[in-house]
């Protein structure tokens, strides 16, 4: 199974994901990458901090931007070639993010798609947004 090739994706075309975040995904999520900050993993640290909690990692939720991204729009096959962020809130345990995307231009000649790129806890506030290059999977000849 391959997503929707550059022909079959509109500007405007939109998809999205939510999950709400455990203390469990957190500690995944650290594990995986070796992320151990203490703002993250240590309650007694995060009490002193700016946020008085522990908080999410920021790359943790802007991962929802690339579940979207790789399983929904454009879809399988999907190629990341650049992403920027602006992490604007931070995300909580309990917190439910949903990823947007938006395609903003299809450029047909290179491959590309230009998306708009949001994440949102469950009460609208907006905990990132950014900008990505993607490209989309291409078409399987018949023989493949």
């Amino acid at each position: 199974m391959i997503g929707k090739t550059i022909n079959e994706l509109r500007v405007g075309d939109t998809a999205e994901f939510s999950k709400t975040l455990s203390e469990s995904d957190i500690y995944l999520y650290a594990g995986i990458t070796g992320d151990l900050n203490p703002a993250h993993v240590n309650e007694a640290y995060a009490k002193g901090t700016f946020f008085k909690t522990r908080i999410a990692h920021g790359m943790l939720a802007a991962g929802f931007i690339s579940t979207v991204m790789g399983t929904k729009l454009p879809g399988p096959g999907t190629v990341y070639v650049k992403q920027t962020l602006n992490f604007l809130a931070p995300v909580h345990m309990g917190d439910t993010i949903t990823a947007r995307v938006e395609i903003t231009e299809v450029m047909t000649e290179k491959n590309r798609l230009k998306v708009k790129t949001v994440c949102e806890n469950q009460d609208g506030t907006t905990v990132l947004d950014g900008e990505a290059l993607v490209s989309p999977p291409k078409a399987l000849r018949q023989d493949d």
